[in-house]
């Protein structure tokens, strides 16, 4: 990696070449980052909110909202190919500053939470042999995956080009066990089980509450879609950052939705609801025995070691570009000889530490994990979105390169206003735990700026640091007074 000059490398042990990722790496690191935690559990999150004909709604509408995304990213990869780290730095050229470390910090608090969540499941996973384990959220659980949070931090310490290469096999190696269930579930589809759990059960509520129910599951699972354009400094060619983007997404999307589906011809909904994560196992083990349960079993252990490492490179990414740019601490900007960002790389690995912590005390800790990394990753996707539609609508004045067209348009409206309604479909209760993490963050923004002896805050970025603090109090008293809960 050549130094760009920014003064939050000035500490930096400059590497004799820079790593650069082809197009099969980027697209496996796409393909890595999203199948993960979420695909395991996809059976129960669907049948605890819908039947069969809501989530097929559902899986359309996030289906045209993610593919209307990931062109989003591939759009801005070649109109503005001069912003590295994706999400981060589009929110802070069409945003402002403020905006921009909003989206950074929420970006990488999503991907730290997210880790948690593949803990908790290998620890569940573990536990339906191993009792002390519970549900992942036992002190035992806890203790054990603190040693695997550590673990991997001295593994990716080594390099960035050790990492992702283990990432790229470990990507072909989780994806067969899930495409084998699809199959062995169509083998043993019932047609009058499908059937009746066609419309819902009596639980689920009207269609559009069935609906609304799922959405929080699909962005969780496709969480993911922006990772090349997060990687996008390590690429041998620009352009590769767009292909990998949508392959990975249409890969993965086909997977997603198939294992939804055909777990409905399986087990009636309110039986498949019960099932202890991750509920692919289950509905396996009812359609061939017990050695279904240990083959999905074995596949998402892998699948999820995986995912672990393509996110821990992505949040320590964009740490890393931050502080490049002067919106994060300098030291925050170091990296060692093998390219790798340690202080970024620590501060991911020990917010990790925190949350999975904290799931000890939740009633369901995989479900408030994935929801909540779900919830931080919508804003930097709305400012994402927003930005590419001031692009389509003035391009010289936003520095894009070339015109744009009236597709660009069309797509990054309905990216926009697919994120806005997820953000709807989140509830209060998770913005408002949002803002929890958000308003402390400040402190880190304040510290970027004395660093560079600028002004703390413009008006305008004192207005919404405001809202923030407000938005944090809320939520602090609204746990307090068990209005809300985790």
């Amino acid at each position: 990696m050549t130094d760009t000059g920014s003064s939050a490398r000035t500490d930096a042990v400059e590497p004799p070449a820079s790593v650069k990722l082809t197009l099969l790496t980027l697209t496996a690191m796409v393909v890595g980052s999203m199948v993960g935690a979420g695909v395991f559990s996809l059976p129960r999150r669907f049948a605890e909110e819908t039947g069969v004909a809501g989530a097929l709604i559902a899986w359309a509408i996030a289906g045209v909202g993610m593919l209307m995304l990931a062109f989003v990213f591939q759009t801005l990869a070649v109109r503005r190919p001069d912003l590295d780290a994706g999400v981060y730095a589009y929110a802070k050229a069409g945003f402002g500053e403020y905006l921009g470390f909003f989206s950074a910090f929420g970006y990488w608090a999503s991907a730290c939470v997210g880790n948690v969540t593949y803990w908790v499941l290998i620890m569940s996973t573990i536990g339906a042999v191993w009792p002390s384990l519970g549900d992942g959220d036992t002190l035992l659980a806890v203790v054990l995956s603190t040693l695997g949070l550590w673990a991997f931090f001295f593994l990716i310490r080594r390099g960035v080009k050790e990492a992702t290469a283990i990432n790229k096999i470990v990507t072909v190696a989780k994806v067969v066990p899930i495409l084998v269930f699809v199959i062995l579930a169509l083998f043993y589809f019932q047609p009058s089980v499908f059937a009746d759990n066609f419309g819902g059960a009596d639980y689920a509520g009207s269609l559009f509450n069935q609906v609304r129910g799922t959405m929080l599951a699909t962005v969780f699972v496709f969480l993911g879609v922006e990772g090349a354009s997060v990687y996008s400094r390590h690429a041998k060619r620009r352009e590769d950052v767009g292909r990998a983007t949508v392959l990975g997404f249409l890969s993965v999307f086909a997977i997603f939705a198939s294992v939804t589906i055909v777990s409905y011809g399986l087990m009636p909904m309110g039986e498949i609801a019960e099932l202890r994560q991750p509920s692919m196992a289950g509905v396996l083990e009812h359609a061939v025995g017990t050695w279904g349960k240990v083959f999905v079993s074995v596949g998402l252990i892998v699948s999820v070691l995986g995912a672990y490492l393509a996110w821990t490179l992505m949040a320590a990414e964009v740490l890393f570009v931050a502080a490049e740019d002067n919106d994060m601490p300098r030291f925050l900007g170091r990296s060692n000889t093998a390219d790798v960002p340690v202080p970024a790389l620590l501060m991911t690995t020990l917010l990790s530490q925190i949350v999975l912590v904290v799931t000890m005390f939740s009633d369901d800790a995989f479900n408030f994990a994935l929801d909540l990394t779900s919830a931080l990753s919508l804003i930097p996707f709305f400012l994402a979105a927003a930005f590419a539609v001031k692009i389509a609508f003035r391009p010289g004045r936003e520095g894009a390169v070339g015109d744009s067209t009236r597709r660009e348009l069309v797509t990054a409206a309905i990216a926009t206003l697919y994120t806005a309604f997820l953000l709807y479909a989140a509830g209060l209760k998770f913005v408002l735990i949002s803002f929890i993490l958000y308003a402390p963050a400040t402190f880190l923004f304040i510290k970027a700026r004395r660093e560079q002896n600028r002004r703390l805050f413009s008006p305008g970025e004192a207005v919404i640091c405001a809202v923030s603090v407000v938005g944090a109090i809320v939520g602090v008293t609204a746990l307090a007074t068990g209005w809300i809960e985790l």
